[in-house]
């Protein structure tokens, strides 16, 4: 942060595995910060950094510039903006909310319809590039909103990333940006899971497989990121699989909605659909790995 950049007061609501990050990154930074979560364990975590904790977004947001909305899905978005103590009401007028969630782009778009009353603006700007890249400001951030939204924003979200996507005018184009990326992600995830398990099956070195791969045409960051996980059996939730459930969900609504509809999509929302009901939900998506490897065995 350069000397002329005045930090302003920030809520972070939802200080979970990225929310926590970006906090804790502003904090570094010097920035003003309140912190709101259910969990009282991540407010203590966060008091630690200087943040100031509460349970309640309204409380959390009464003098913030921007508020970053950083839950898991629609349903704790909106319970975050207009429930019984929701923040759209709490918030000076001309205040910024920062959607961050992936979010169906119809969702985004009646949030942000719905903030206008109160005098609030919307930036849609989900993020990419888990925890570790929140702390260190590598993260990718896509961000849609009004010109001047974004002038008046700038400084925070420089201080956030040094990968900022101005993606457009329109709220709701983020949230597609970001739907598109995380079907990739989980194209080239079920990927890399089902060609090592099918080296595994082989009687292949599975590592060495791997370092084979990341240096060929089949390497991609997340087969490398999570697969190098799962040959360690470590499978401690940092991205949990219901998350990529969700997301191919809405990214196969959102393509169908465009009127579109490739061959590997619906495939893959699939094979995440299946894994969360077969008891990964709540574990690391590298755990698809290991459910894959319990498959049966093709008959030649």
């Amino acid at each position: 942060m350069t000397e002329s950049v005045v930090p302003f007061p920030v809520t972070v609501v939802g200080v979970g595995n990225m929310g926590g990050a970006m906090a804790q990154r502003l904090l570094g930074l010097g920035w003003p910060v309140q912190v709101c979560d259910v969990r009282p364990q991540q407010l203590q975590a966060l008091a630690s950094f200087g943040a100031a904790g509460h349970v309640q977004p309204d409380i959390a947001a009464i003098n913030s510039v921007v508020s970053i909305v950083a839950v898991v899905d629609a349903a704790q978005t909106e319970a975050v903006l207009f429930g019984p103590h929701g923040l759209a009401p709490a918030m000076p007028v001309g205040s910024v909310v920062m959607l961050c969630p992936t979010l169906a782009p119809d969702d985004v778009e009646g949030f942000a319809r719905r903030l206008i009353p109160f005098g609030l603006h919307t930036v849609d700007a989900p993020m990419s590039g888990g925890p570790v890249r929140a702390l260190d400001g590598s993260m990718s951030l896509m961000l849609a909103c009004a010109p001047h939204v974004f002038v008046r924003c700038q400084a925070l979200f420089d201080a956030l990333s040094n990968r900022v996507f101005r993606i457009s005018e329109r709220v709701g184009d983020g949230a597609r940006t970001k739907l598109v990326n995380n079907l990739a992600a989980a194209i080239n995830l079920v990927g890399a899971a089902e060609v090592l398990v099918m080296a595994q099956r082989m009687g292949l070195n599975v590592g060495r497989t791997l370092e084979v791969i990341e240096q060929s045409s089949g390497q991609s960051w997340i087969g490398s990121d999570r697969m190098r996980r799962a040959i360690a059996g470590d499978y401690a939730p940092r991205a949990h699989l219901s998350l990529l459930e969700k997301d191919t969900r809405l990214a196969v609504e959102a393509a169908c909605a465009a009127g579109f509809a490739g061959p590997l999509g619906a495939s893959v929302r699939d094979v995440f659909a299946s894994a969360s009901a077969g008891g990964l939900a709540g574990l690391d998506d590298a755990a698809l790995f290991d459910w894959l490897g319990r498959g049966p065995r093709m008959a030649p």
